[in-house]
């Protein structure tokens, strides 16, 4: 065997949503802060993106996670999640992933009944706490990143759909959150082609019809996701997030149900101490609540918790032979459809 490169990961997952964390063979990336770092991977190279992500080392079902040294000093470590388009700054489910894996494998310890884990994103700091026993996490509750409603009840025209209402919230990263009975369809493992396709078209909208920009942190413009939000016959929350180039989350979503509290706390639809449960498409499930509000360039602004479950299932160790003619991989659109032109 004669690779050029070598990645070591764990595999995790967080109620359905596999996030790997990769352990070796990546030292840095160049940037002073975990903002800068993500915007050297999303403006200048993303060949690790690439390499990482795109088959034959990756697949379309799972996000893969960089472990740093924190460049904040309340932070126990840092890292950056690489997805089929882009780096992006936050992620709830592949939080738990990075914490569960940082204390079942030693690499931070684990003090037991409770372990306190601070990672730090380009988002911001997330205070995790990991309830553990017998050497297992065995659930995260994350204090997220300020969350704020954007911009409520706003419309896009959206070829073959008409206009189609959403609303614009930040949960860490942006969301089109969409109300799926416009469609007439259930957030159900059956109609989650149609979701797709209705996601992606309406993100591609809303980015080409609306003005989506964080007043503080650089780089963060645009929805990162859709967000289809509705309820299950028994009341309780329920979402489907859209991730380019055209799938499903598995897990309830972290940051999208920080940007769905945050309108439903301007709504007046949530208050602040309220717990709620959230649902996945496949039914999994994290407890979501509102600790306390906050401003964000004088909006008015949420402080989100979300807990959920993250289970290690493998490792993993990929290379780079010298003669492979697919250094940095490819997307086929029968996985990985192609709603925003990534296979070109």
């Amino acid at each position: 065997m004669r690779w050029k490169k070598t990645v070591t990961m764990i595999e995790a997952h967080a109620e359905g949503e596999v996030g790997r964390i990769v352990t070796g063979g990546v030292l840095d990336v160049p940037g002073a802060t975990m903002l800068e770092k993500m915007n050297h991977i999303n403006q200048v190279d993303d060949s690790l993106r690439r390499f990482l992500i795109n088959e034959p080392r990756g697949c379309a079902q799972m996000s893969t996670n960089l472990l740093f040294r924190p460049t904040h000093r309340d932070a126990d470590a840092a890292y950056l999640i690489l997805q089929a388009d882009k780096a992006h700054a936050m992620s709830g489910s592949n939080s738990i992933c990075v914490v569960t894996v940082l204390l079942e494998t030693g690499m931070v310890e684990m003090i037991e009944p409770e372990t306190i884990v601070t990672l730090e994103t380009p988002a911001g700091l997330v205070r995790a706490w990991a309830e553990c026993a017998d050497g297992k996490c065995q659930r995260v509750t994350l204090d997220m990143t300020p969350s704020y409603a954007d911009q409520l009840d706003a419309v896009v025209r959206v070829d073959g759909l008409g206009a189609v209402n959403v609303d614009i919230a930040f949960g860490g990263i942006f969301y089109g959150l969409i109300d799926p009975a416009q469609f007439d369809l259930a957030i159900i493992p059956e109609n989650a082609r149609k979701l797709v396709d209705i996601g992606c078209r309406v993100h591609r909208a809303i980015n080409e019809q609306l003005e989506v920009c964080h007043p503080e942190l650089e780089g963060l413009n645009g929805i990162s996701y859709t967000m289809f939000v509705g309820h299950d016959p028994s009341g309780t929350m329920k979402g489907a997030t859209i991730l380019p180039p055209g799938r499903i989350d598995r897990s309830p979503c972290g940051t999208g149900n920080s940007a769905r509290l945050a309108t439903l706390y301007q709504r007046g639809e949530v208050k602040v101490g309220e717990k709620r449960v959230a649902r996945s498409i496949i039914d999994s499930e994290f407890e979501i609540s509102i600790t306390d509000t906050t401003s964000v360039a004088g909006k008015t602004a949420i402080l989100p918790r979300v807990s959920g479950r993250g289970w290690i299932h493998g490792i993993h160790q990929i290379g780079l032979d010298p003669s492979d003619p697919f250094p940095l991989g490819f997307m086929v659109a029968d996985c990985w459809g192609d709603a925003f032109g990534l296979l070109k």
